[in-house]
């Protein structure tokens, strides 16, 4: 059984804050392949130097008719992401990282990656002073996974997290926390 640590509500209050310092430490995980909006993400992502300093992009699976199946999706995206940067550089491919290959199979069960291992060591580098901001907008299985790996990694990061719909809202499905 995984054992998260405690973090008490003025440590989480802080760090839910608007960072004051800038550029952030940042990574970003994108199932970018599967929809425009996360090309336009990644762009922005690495062009913003004033406001964050990108340490690496994670490919996330997805699953819809534009894929055969999660690691489909997942390497999809990957190379979507090299095309990208290939047109707007401002990182190297050494810090594109494939991601899980399926979903988690279950709340306890992580699912080994790249992208997770490299999450977990930039989450851990350095002395915890300067949390890592790990912005998610595809389905959150390497940034969960990480977490499942290294439980001391929530002490380190912020996760900003691209959501929509409850399960149960009537008119909508959230497609990425499914």
């Amino acid at each position: 059984m995984v054992t998260f640590p405690r973090i008490s509500t003025e440590a989480l209050v802080t760090r839910l804050a608007p960072p004051e310092a800038k550029p952030v430490r940042a990574v970003l995980d994108t199932d970018t392949y599967n929809e425009v909006d996360d090309q336009f993400a990644l762009a922005y992502a690495v062009l913003a130097t004033e406001a964050l300093k990108l340490e690496a992009v994670y490919a996330a699976p997805f699953f819809n008719s534009r894929s055969k199946g999660p690691e489909d999706g997942m390497e999809r995206s990957y190379e979507e992401i090299l095309r990208v940067l290939e047109r707007v550089g401002g990182i190297s491919e050494d810090a594109v990282f494939r991601g899980s290959t399926r979903y988690l199979p279950g709340a306890r069960d992580a699912v080994d990656s790249p992208a997770a291992r490299d999450l977990v060591s930039k989450a851990m580098a350095g002395d915890g002073s300067e949390p890592l901001y790990v912005l998610t907008i595809g389905a959150p299985t390497n940034v969960a996974s990480a977490m499942l790996l290294e439980p001391a990694i929530v002490e380190r990061i912020v996760i900003v997290w691209l959501g929509g719909q409850p399960h149960d809202w009537h008119t909508a499905r959230e497609f990425n926390l499914q």
